[in-house]
């Protein structure tokens, strides 16, 4: 049997070569390759991909993003016609004719690829195919493994590769919930592991009216997009970039202990009363260890914020005395002091009512 010769390059060749930069349809969010836009039903995702579709057809912005000019198309496998061209009355007043859409297609095993493949020949100035949804175009005979899941998305990389087009999947997320946002794409991880760029469009942890857009992959840099849905123009409405404002990242506690601080001023007690009192604030239970887990490890965060605390033990028993004070930044605060003074737990400990929020 001839065994392939492995195709080899030094570095300093590497680095001396002329390579074409990475095209983006969406500069700084959306590169060439596949991607995949996850979010739960009826949450938005066909009204976001409808906009984007015409923007970048009209190379118009999205958001703040600069867009690149080119053909669009957008495949509605779960519309038909009359939705389509409802919503496209909804988004713009004009829709451009290089926005291409069709309500059915071929899957990845019976001829898709041939069908992107006859379409960009046909418009070359091609930069977006969008699917929605990845589930309509998978081969279903299959199973759902970790080695089927990743092929079926190289497949798609490897053609979205050939045309140097951006290929954007529309999927949905697990029911249950997860910490990284990337576990929540339904599917096993082959998923997320083959993609190029990934999108989750979840609940806002911040404004339960709002949306979350986590934004990840091999060529743009981590975000996350606070989001708002507009019932007037049906589009999303952009809130603030985690980027521009880097606290957006802090876990969702810390943001909330930031806000229960500002409105319940000081505490001092025990641990345990505190993270009761919290977790009333929060809606959600939270344990005092992971609360003061939570705190210990963003400590500089919530002295950028003016929030301050200190701990220790009393009569066996540990306390806690936490304030907000928006002049400090936490300089003031070390060895069991604040602002030099020796703190201690009174004999009947003050403790603020921490006001509940709905």
């Amino acid at each position: 049997m001839v065994k392939k010769k492995l195709t080899v390059i030094d570095g300093e060749t590497l680095m001396d070569m002329r390579l074409a930069p990475i095209r983006y349809c969406i500069e700084g969010l959306l590169p060439q390759g596949v991607a995949m836009i996850s979010g739960a039903p009826k949450i938005g995702k066909s009204w976001m991909m409808l906009d984007w579709t015409v923007r970048i057809a009209k190379g118009e912005d999205v958001w703040n993003f600069k867009t690149t000019k080119g053909t669009t198309l957008y495949l509605c496998l779960e519309d038909n016609w009359n939705r389509v061209q409802s919503r496209l009355f909804d988004v713009t007043d004009e829709a451009p004719g290089n926005a291409y859409f069709a309500i059915s297609s071929c899957s990845l095993s019976d001829g898709l690829e041939k069908q992107i493949t006859d379409f960009v020949a046909e418009h070359p100035d091609t930069v977006l195919v969008t699917i929605d949804t990845f589930q309509l175009i998978r081969n279903t005979e299959k199973d759902t493994s970790y080695s089927n899941d990743y092929q079926e998305i190289e497949k798609l990389k490897a053609l979205a590769d050939k045309l140097k087009i951006t290929i954007l999947l529309v999927h949905h997320l697990r029911k249950q919930n997860d910490s990284d946002p990337l576990n929540k794409i339904s599917g096993t991880t082959g998923i997320s592991g083959a993609l190029d760029t990934a999108l989750i469009l979840d609940k806002s942890s911040r404004n339960h009216n709002n949306a979350t857009l986590t934004c990840t992959g091999r060529d743009i840099e981590y975000r996350e997009l606070e989001l708002s849905f507009s019932v007037d123009t049906h589009t999303w409405e952009l809130l603030s970039d985690s980027i521009e404002n880097p606290e957006m990242l802090l876990p969702d506690e810390i943001n909330r202990l930031i806000e229960c601080m500002k409105q319940t001023n000081f505490f001092v007690g025990s641990n345990t009363d505190f993270a009761e009192d919290f977790s009333s604030f929060c809606g959600k239970s939270i344990t005092p260890s992971v609360l003061k887990k939570l705190m210990n490890k963003y400590r500089y965060e919530l002295e950028d914020s003016g929030v301050c605390f200190v701990s220790g033990r009393s009569n066996g028993k540990r306390f806690l005395n936490i304030r907000y004070d928006p002049g400090s930044d936490g300089s003031d605060v070390n060895d069991g002091k604040i602002n030099g003074v020796k703190t201690a737990v009174p004999a009947v400990p003050v403790v603020p009512v921490v006001p509940v929020v709905a």
